[in-house]
């Protein structure tokens, strides 16, 4: 139910943000954001009453839906009994949050380091990895975005990185699968994973194993794309890690925490990655909080050496409080079968059924509520909607796209050619088929901009 916040603070709220708010990845000039006024469960609503469902998750960082009664009342207890205190003391909130996340990890990850969001969380997998290794290079593929610090956005492999070059020194990019757009004229998925991995083992022939700290993966590629890796590939990648000595970092910032259908998303393909940054779904970002899972291997070389790296908000009680409860109110709640059941039962079939309708829908591909429609002008060329990294006139299909889902009542995720259906993993059956019944209808609108 829509309900307006009377504060007199919200009439101006547009007004103060023009004014005061510098926007990220935004010309300052060229916005106009919408002023949201509340949220529950799986919609959201702006100051005119107006409700939208939520089929972006915010940044896909709505895990658990938007003001979880039991997540709220978490942090104002917490609140009430200590907000805040130093990195250098033991909490039982941090320490119930460390313990919580290492259980549900794979293998031996048994310690936490916490950051507050997804970036920090890969610049301290990096430290970590070369202070570990005593080595400098750090691998990551083209399409991959790992966040927006220094270190983060010269491991990212997307446009975002060119405007911060130079970055941090190290930084190698290669090739990961996709075999809708392969790299390596693959044929088929099963050919795509035999072939990346060998592009991968060329990389590392010429950059010397021995100089190489880590191979960053985000473990299912976010927003370049809902890349599902083939069976195969990640196993294939521990093993050349295990060759070489190399660290095996899986960015899961986005990919975690039952947006795959798993805790982890490589408990999937069951393989244990070194060390795994996480984010976003842990608490839903009810407070900053993000960090890396740890293996005990790893760790011990910290047992009697100093880790130079540390945060003045690492393990913020609020934050680990939220998770701490989020990852209970998973657990009562089914929240991780739910979202396998949305992915195989409900968001995979609907998915394909409108595929099937659309000549706009070049491939639908995801898993749990982690899905991408990518959008092309021919699909027996398979050109892309919209050019890559398009802007101004040459984007115009693809924000038609979104103004016509909006139109509707649906805020939808998009970039490039591509619309990410990403909503809660607790939206209901019900809700995710009327989101994709306005996305089905939304398609005519990027139909026609095909030949």
């Amino acid at each position: 139910m829509t309900q307006l916040d009377e504060s007199p603070l919200l009439a101006s709220a547009f007004t103060n943000d023009r004014a005061h708010v510098f926007h990220s990845w935004s010309a300052q000039g060229a916005i106009a954001p919408l002023v949201v006024a509340g949220a529950a469960g799986s919609r959201f609503w702006d100051d005119q009453g107006r409700s939208y469902l939520d089929f972006s998750s915010q940044l896909v960082n709505m895990n658990i839906g938007h003001q979880h009664p039991k997540l709220v009342a978490a942090i104002q207890e917490q609140a009430a009994r200590l907000c805040t205190i130093a990195p250098f003391f033991a909490n039982d909130a941090r320490s119930e949050a460390a313990r919580l996340i290492a259980e549900r990890a794979p293998g031996d990850l048994d310690m936490v380091f916490f950051t507050n969001g997804g970036a920090e969380a890969a610049e301290n997998a990096i430290r970590i990895a070369r202070a570990h290794t005593g080595r400098l290079k750090v691998l990551t593929t083209y399409r991959s975005y790992h966040g927006a610090t220094a270190g983060a956005i010269t491991l990212t492999g997307d446009p975002r990185r060119w405007a911060n070059e130079p970055g941090i020194p190290g930084a190698v990019k290669f090739w990961g699968p996709y075999t809708y757009r392969s790299a390596f004229h693959a044929a088929d998925d099963a050919e795509e994973c035999v072939r990346a991995l060998q592009h991968l083992r060329d990389v590392l022939m010429v950059e010397g194993p021995h100089t190489v700290a880590a191979i960053a993966l985000e473990t299912v590629v976010g927003t370049n794309g809902i890349l599902v890796p083939p069976d195969g590939y990640l196993q294939g990648v521990r093993d050349i890690c295990d060759e070489h000595g190399i660290v095996m970092i899986c960015d899961e910032v986005m990919a975690g925490f039952g947006r795959c259908g798993e805790w982890f998303a490589v408990d999937r393909w069951d393989v244990t990655p070194d060390l795994i940054c996480f984010a976003k779904g842990v608490n839903s970002g009810y407070v900053p909080l993000g960090g890396v899972v740890i293996s005990q291997r790893i760790a011990e070389t910290f047992r009697e050496r100093a880790f130079q790296g540390g945060l003045t908000y690492s393990g913020h009680p609020l934050a680990c409080a939220a998770a701490v409860a989020s990852i209970n109110i998973f657990e009562e709640e089914g929240i991780i079968d739910h979202a396998r059941h949305l992915g195989d039962d409900v968001i995979g079939p609907r998915l394909r059924e409108i595929a099937e309708r659309h000549p706009s829908v070049g491939e639908v591909r995801g898993l749990g509520v982690f899905w991408a429609i990518e959008l092309v002008r021919d699909r027996s060329t398979r050109e892309a909607l919209v050019p890559y990294n398009a802007s101004g006139p040459s984007a115009a299909p693809m924000v038609e796209l979104a103004n016509a889902c909006k139109e509707r009542g649906l805020w939808p995720f998009t970039h490039f050619n591509r619309m990410h259906v990403v909503p809660p993993c607790t939206i209901s059956d019900d809700e995710a088929l009327e989101g994709l019944a306005i996305i089905d209808e939304a398609l005519e609108v990027a139909d026609r901009h095909t030949v």
